[in-house]
């Protein structure tokens, strides 16, 4: 490490940095004096953080029921701010539009902000007066960033490090730092990565740079002994559970992309190992940019009763430029500059561009009929395509190579299909992209090298453009990987899982669109999706620009633009959610239990860290209630009884005449409706038409039995509005009343315009109608009919005449008839109220008005306190405590029974189904291949379209699985965790029951593909998941004693890896 030590310059000349200059200030540093405490976690006994005694008293005598958090631990300090802003000057570049002079500079800034949570009474001494051991465990040729030093020093302080920052800001140093300082001082550590690609990846680097390095996926077990482990987080959970001998001598684990978290499947997976980890552990997590980084911090902190530090960076080693591409356009346009400046000028230009080419109205019928609703993104028409246009402009301004998300991965193909005429690479790359391919398939079976992926991909590749998602074989993904690695591949066209992890950046980044289908609607992609993928742009080192470019087909709001592009990454929030493998391994555990994972999960330390704030505003609403005093109050609060009373009954009453079987007859031109939704009541005016809700282009729609029937239409009304209000004419996103446009005030001059407005709006009809104009476009024409409103107002000064819902509707319903009468009722009683004629009645009115809403406040804030200290997520704990009782998984002392020790091994599927049916001896009348087709039930879960006729030697256990399946169901209603019994049974799918039973048997791997119409990739990524099941059904069959099943599902996993398959080839990480 450079002997610059970043806090040495601090209020002194700035030091040098790349391409330019850094000022540095220090803000708010806490002095002590005090030496930190050495803790040397390998001479520390390591085992897990024990439970509360009282919690230990509960557990023997029965379930327990705690009513507080007991994760009493004081509050953490958060302290030690340090704010560095760092200003360097590179060489200003043109990007993809030639708009700056040659030889110019531009000036960028970016922040690294440190702070630190500490437990009360730590003695924490500021990291600005941290002195650096003479002799660091790694030094490097260049100068640290500020955020890398910031984080060595914690390290070497053996204090625990978040490091948030971009991809590509240099977060590995900070992991390559701790595995040096552990294999310096003899300890052993623990590397985490979500997916088993990037673990592979990660150990191959990290072979090369440190040599005593070990791997263990599930899969692949490499040098177990190492001093550092490269390992899945399930891996690492899964030791923690069995008391590894292995975790003794832990010292340090580090986290790679723990925003990962927030993965509503697998995210629990990291708060379980973080929480299990001994307290002696230190900790480095690598993430992206997350806003709440502080609060992760603190719980940290609070758990495991040691220092947390958080480096955060906005850094960017290659500045980005953001541009979009209009569908249909001919050219892009900069919104957002290296200096992070949106553009707005260019934005509306964009947009302008896209409105032209798109027809105004993306919900009109009539649009996209024409020449201008039609895009060509994928080039099915004559002409060049939009993703053509942008690859021909990006290779010709040498901004390759460049990766292109799409969003399935059939749009993934199909888009590389069209780069058919290009070449990209030249003949001596052409040779090298051959061998490289031929050495990778080498291993593989004559029949496995012929596969159709396979032998279709080569020409693509040879052209320089491939292909990554989860489809592909998992061999071509490494293979596209390591190409593009070499420059190789010009073209990439990926999904987002792409840009997970992987250290894969390119010059210039693309999407294809800014909506996603995200398994329930299309909706634009987040900012966190966005900063993401657009963070593999710009190449350290090698690029002085990234380039980012969007393609818009959708008319995008500037404000859900600025959001995207400029909004903030997404924050790290718990995904935690019990499951019965987690209840059942704490129960068996000695020292710890459910409820101890409960109270100290992140889910929870959220939950209660909005307390104070609530509190607060408690506070606030108890004082405001204090001080409304309401003359007359009793006879306010029942005139105001009556008033509410009465809204609901006319909220009721509009139900039923707007419903479209009574009201749609009569919305004729020129009748006289009343507009009111909410508070905005736009009084009188004038059908001008009606039409029933167009589905809006590209965007789902709820069914019509979804939808109100008086909201699926639109009526055109004339109203007199405030001036100022705009009118967008995209009526796809369609609200009862337009945002923008608002009723006239009281005694100024309005704006009558045409508004649509849903049917639901509709308070009043009618029975007078008006003369219309034949064009009602021009002012003057609207202006018209709004004086005629204005005179049907002074000819009836006692109100404007309605339909008789009875005699002109013909409502003849016996309940419509009751309401109507208690709405009279309700009238009578109001008129009759001492108050109803009282001036003052408005006034007292409002008061008492807004005293009941500051009580229900308070009542409301109360209820929130008191849920928040509870312990979340308990109710469903007993539920689930009652399940496990109830099938005799545990007893009634939550004693783990030889049910629950099972279902301990059994992590990859459903462990209370697959332990029942052991239990029930389903599989011992099986062959080996048919219990490996059934267990394909619980590893696949991607959608598919197929038809699937079983055989009865498959048929006959599935019926008895899924009775045993509907039994389950059963049980977990009737314990209060209600479970969709259909729903439950038919999550188990067997469309792949048939192909796993003919592989077994011998068939070939294409044979197997014409069984299921799932992409490659989808079917060996549900193999080798169920060869891990059928490993872990092994080791069930083990924990009863019964060895015959055991060799049976040994048996099972020996026909389904054969050697040298396409499905289980070596990584070529490895």
């Amino acid at each position: 490490m450079s002997s610059n030590d970043l806090f040495s310059f601090l209020d002194e000349a700035p030091p040098d940095m790349e391409e330019g200059v850094s000022e540095v200030h220090a803000m708010d540093t806490d002095e002590h004096s005090e030496v930190p405490k050495k803790r040397k976690a390998a001479e520390e006994d390591i085992v897990a953080p024990p439970a509360d005694s009282t919690m230990d008293q509960e557990n023997e005598a029965g379930p327990s029921e705690p009513k507080k958090p007991r994760m009493s631990s004081p509050n953490p300090m958060v302290t030690d701010e340090v704010e560095i802003e760092a200003k360097r000057e590179v060489a200003a570049s043109a990007g993809l539009q030639g708009s700056v002079e040659a030889g110019s500079r531009l000036e960028l800034r970016h922040q690294v902000r440190h702070q630190v949570a500490v437990p009360p009474g730590y003695p924490y001494i500021p990291i600005a007066n941290h002195v650096p051991p003479a002799k660091p465990a790694r030094e490097y040729k260049f100068t640290l960033d500020p955020f890398q030093q910031v984080s060595v020093h914690a390290i070497q302080r053996n204090e625990s490090v978040l490091v948030s920052a971009h991809t590509s800001a240099g977060k590995t140093v900070v992991a390559e730092y701790a595995i040096a300082h552990c294999l310096q001082n003899k300890q052993r550590v623990i590397y985490t990565s979500p997916i088993k690609a990037l673990s592979n990846q990660k150990y191959r680097e990290m072979l090369a740079e440190f040599g005593d390095v070990g791997l263990m996926t599930g899969d692949v077990t490499i040098n177990p002994t190492a001093t550092c482990l490269v390992m899945t987080t399930e891996i690492l959970r899964s030791m923690l559970y069995r008391g590894s001998e292995i975790m003794r001598e832990v010292a340090w684990v580090i986290f790679d992309e723990i925003h990962y978290m927030r993965d509503k499947e697998r995210g629990v997976v990291w708060e379980e190992t973080i929480i299990l980890l001994p307290h002696s552990v230190r900790y480095v997590f690598l993430s992206a940019t997350i806003p709440n980084a502080m609060q992760f911090a603190e719980w940290i902190c609070k758990s495991h009763d040691q220092p947390c530090h958080v480096v955060y960076t906005d850094f960017r080693p290659t500045p980005l430029q953001h541009y979009l591409f209009p569908a249909g356009g001919e050219g892009i346009y900069l919104v957002v500059n290296e200096k992070s400046e949106f553009r707005e000028d260019n934005f509306t230009k964009a947009m302008g561009m896209l409105q032209e080419r798109q027809g105004e109205d993306p919900a009109d019928p009539k649009g996209g009929r024409g020449r201008k609703g039609k895009t060509k993104k994928g080039g099915e028409k004559k002409g060049p395509s939009d993703i053509q246009k942008i690859i021909r402009m990006i290779m010709q301004k040498n901004y390759n190579p460049v990766i292109v998300f799409a969003f399935s991965k059939r749009e993934c193909e199909a888009l590389a299909i069209t780069m058919n005429k290009f070449e990209f690479n030249t003949t001596d790359e052409q040779d090298l992209v051959t061998n490289i391919f031929n050495n990778a398939i080498e291993n593989l079976s004559p029949d496995d090298r012929q596969l159709p992926q396979i032998s279709n991909l080569l020409p693509l590749l040879k052209r320089g453009v491939g292909i990554h998602h989860g489809g592909l074989l998992p061999i071509l993904k490494e293979v596209i990987e390591i190409l593009f690695q070499e420059g190789l591949i010009k073209v990439l066209f990926a999904t987002e899982t792409f840009s997970i992890g992987l250290n894969m950046p390119a010059k210039t980044v693309v999407f294809t669109a800014a909506r996603k289908f995200d398994g329930r609607e299309f909706r634009n992609l987040s900012s966190g999706e966005y900063i993401q993928m657009s963070g593999r742009a710009g190449r350290r080192g090698l690029d002085d620009r990234g380039v980012v470019i969007m393609m818009c087909d959708e008319k995008l709001e500037p404000v859900a633009a600025k959001e995207m592009i400029k909004g903030e990454a997404d924050r790290l929030d718990s995904a935690f959610h019990l499951g019965y493998n987690m209840i059942l391994n704490l129960m068996k555990v000695e020292g710890i239990s459910p409820e101890y994972m409960l109270e100290r999960c992140f889910f929870q330390f959220q939950s209660n860290a909005g307390v104070p704030v609530l509190e607060d505003e408690l506070r606030k609403e108890e004082q405001k209630k204090a001080t409304i005093v309401v003359p007359d109050e009793e006879l306010v609060s029942e005139y105001y009884e009556y008033r509410q009373q009465l809204d609901q009954m006319a909220a009721d009453f509009r139900e039923v005449i707007t419903h479209p079987s009574y009201s749609l007859p009569f919305l004729q031109p020129g009748r006289l409706v009343k507009i009111k939704y909410k508070d905005l009541d736009f009084g009188w005016g004038v059908i001008i038409n009606y039409q029933k809700r167009q589905t809006p282009k590209n965007r789902p729609m709820p069914v019509a039995e979804e939808i109100p029937p008086h909201e699926q239409y639109v009526v055109d009304v004339l109203l007199n509005c405030a001036s100022g209000g705009s009118l967008s004419k995209d009526r796809s996103t369609m609200t009862p009343t337009p945002a923008g446009i608002l009723p006239c005030p009281p005694g100024q001059k309005g704006d009558p315009q045409v508004v649509p407005v849903l049917l639901s709006t509709l308070e009043s009809i009618s029975h007078l109608r008006v003369h219309l104009p034949k064009d009602i476009r021009s002012s003057q024409a609207r202006e018209t009919v709004w004086k005629t409103i204005q005179e049907v107002h002074r000819r009836f000064p006692d109100g404007v005449p309605l339909l008789d819902p009875v005699q002109n509707m013909h409502i003849t319903d016996d309940k419509f008839k009751q309401l109507v009468k208690k709405i009279e009722i309700m009238e009578q009683k109001m008129f009759s109220s001492p108050l109803h004629k009282d001036a003052r009645l408005p006034e007292l009115y409002t008061l008492y008005k807004t005293k009941v809403e500051a009580q229900d406040r308070i009542r409301e804030l109360k209820k929130k306190i008191q849920a928040t200290h509870d312990v979340l997520q308990m109710e469903e704990l007993k539920a689930r405590k009652r399940v496990l009782r109830r099938l005799g998984f545990t007893n009634a002392a939550d004693i783990v029974d030889m049910k629950g020790r099972v279902a301990c091994e059994i992590s990859t599927g459903d462990e209370l189904l697959l332990t029942e049916l052991i239990f029930n001896g389903v599989f011992n009348t099986l062959s080996p291949e048919q219990c490996a087709g059934l267990l394909s039930c619980f590893v696949f879960t991607e959608k598919s379209e197929q038809q699937t006729r079983l055989k009865e030697e498959l048929a006959a256990p599935l019926r008895v699985m899924q009775e045993i399946a509907r039994r389950i169901a059963k049980v977990s209603t009737e314990s209060k965790l209600p479970i969709v019994e259909d729903e439950y049974v038919q999550s188990f799918k067997v469309e792949l029951m048939d192909a796993v039973v003919q592989w077994c048997r011998g068939a070939s791997f294409s044979e197997i593909c014409k069984l299921t119409d799932q992409f490659e990739g989808s079917l060996i990524r549900v193999f080798r998941r169920l060869q891990e099941l059928i490993r872990q059904m092994s080791q069930a069959a083990k924990v009863i004693g019964n060895t015959e099943l055991q060799e049976k599902f040994d048996k099972s996993s020996e026909m389904l890896e054969r050697p040298n398959s396409v499905i289980f080839c070596s990584s070529l990480y490895l």
